[in-house]
């Protein structure tokens, strides 16, 4: 079992930057693939970013390229580092891993079997 565990989320004001971090432990070996994932109030969840295991490849959504970058550290932890925040990024924001390897990120819910349990990230106008 793979346990994943999100911080980092709270109320800014729009044009801030916030820090999400994704720590994971669970099993020998603690490099993941990691997608980051948010979901509004009456949306469905929707991609954001995401890392394979060796931090070699990134993709971010087209929404939030350009403010949000996708990272790891030499400890594993993978952060979201967002920039000049809006309103419409509020949301739960979700870290999900997953074990394959090589180049692998998933863009897809579907595609990773490991979630946490969320942090909210709330940006006021």
């Amino acid at each position: 079992q793979v346990q994943v565990v999100e911080s980092g989320g709270r109320l800014v004001q729009a044009g801030a930057s916030l820090r999400l971090s994704c720590t994971t432990s669970g099993r020998t070996s603690n490099t993941y693939a990691v997608g980051w994932f948010r979901q509004a109030p009456g949306k469905e969840r929707e991609f954001v970013a995401a890392m394979n295991w060796s931090g070699s490849k990134s993709d971010e959504a087209d929404s939030v390229k350009g403010r949000f970058t996708i990272s790891r550290d030499i400890n594993s932890t993978v952060y979201l580092q967002m920039n000049s925040l809006k309103p419409e990024d509020t949301a739960v924001y979700y870290c999900a891993a997953d074990t394959r390897r090589s180049s692998w990120l998933g863009v897809q819910t579907y595609e990773y079997a490991y979630w946490g349990q969320g942090t909210q990230v709330t940006v006021s106008s």
